[in-house]
């Protein structure tokens, strides 16, 4: 029996009709069964549909009984939902096996329905910037996605980099510029996503208050001077102090001035590490870069380092 996607649009608009069918077409290449919710390309201002009409397409992929239900891109507008969404429906739709996936905006759901009711959804790709990519599907995320779907994803690995250019997502130096070494943190909640939508949620009722978790972050066209101004937030909110580690994924997208004069991303690393006890690392290949893994937000892991090896190991979920 073929797997069952539900494609859905709970932020912006999709603009780009042409990543939309081209992510439809790959997605029924891979021998998906993929239906399209009847406001997928619906469009007001700039997001994809009025209010009513977005809560309306969230309900209806929490009653789709689908395998996985995947946005088509992110943007935003979930934020103005939160108040309005049945986050029972979404939990009891996931106990019965669908599995919510997307990112960028798509973090302020998950952190709403993980503060809510503890239910577990996933960071991965989205229709259009990721199936639909006129490049083609990336190899890693694709393998993820079918772990996901067939539920054989055990955890996640990537290397650790060795030194700190411009940009993390080329590489950075981590834990402040000492050696990674050996050590590992069993038993973790694994929780984060796009920073400026977890800062956007500091002081409301949607952001989970995590204690010894580990926490993933990234964020796209944001200069490091904000992306610390944010880290700043969380930090004096007293959030990352209860965190066990923190986990830079790609930061992209962005432009370096004349007047940092030196400071780039890996100063804010460097940064953030003389501020907190919690290990920080960098490198997690996610985030709005063709390469990404799936995350399970919401879910205990172990993350084991062993010299620039990383794990994230979560184990069966079905």
């Amino acid at each position: 029996m073929k797997k069952h996607i539900y494609i859905y649009s709970p932020s912006s608009a999709v603009r780009d009709k042409a990543s939309f069918k081209r992510g439809i077409k790959r997605l029924e290449a891979l021998d998906y069964e993929v239906e399209v919710d009847e406001a997928a390309l619906a469009a007001h201002q700039r997001f994809a549909g009025d209010d009513e009409t977005r809560l309306a397409a969230i309900h209806r992929a929490a009653a789709s009984g689908a395998d996985v239900a995947l946005t088509t891109r992110g943007g935003y507008g979930l934020t103005r939902l939160l108040p309005g969404i049945n986050y029972k429906a979404i939990a009891k739709a996931i106990s019965k096996g669908t599995q919510f996936v997307g990112l960028s905006d798509f973090t302020a759901f998950q952190m709403a329905l993980l503060a809510k009711t503890g239910a577990l959804t996933w960071a991965g790709p989205a229709l259009g910037e990721d199936f639909g990519a006129e490049a083609g599907a990336d190899d890693i995320m694709q393998a993820c996605f079918d772990d996901l779907v067939t539920g054989q994803g055990e955890g996640s690995g990537w290397q650790l980099p060795r030194h700190a250019p411009d940009s993390i997502a080329n590489g950075a130096e981590t834990n402040g510029g000492r050696k990674h070494g050996e050590y590992t943190i069993k038993d973790a909640m694994l929780w984060g996503g796009n920073l400026a939508m977890l800062t956007s949620l500091v002081g409301t009722p949607y952001l989970p208050a995590v204690k010894g978790g580990i926490l993933f972050i990234e964020d796209v066209g944001e200069h490091p001077y904000r992306v610390e101004r944010m880290l700043a937030q969380l930090l004096q909110a007293g959030i990352l102090a209860q965190q066990k580690a923190i986990i830079f994924g790609q930061f992209s997208n962005y432009q370096l001035v004349p007047h940092d004069k030196g400071y780039k991303l890996a100063s804010v690393v460097a940064w953030l590490q003389s501020q907190v006890k919690a290990r920080v690392l960098t490198g997690l290949p996610f985030g709005h870069v063709a390469t990404k893994v799936l995350l399970p937000v919401g879910q205990h892991v172990t993350l084991a380092v062993e010299g620039r090896d990383a794990f994230l190991l979560w184990g069966h979920q079905h």
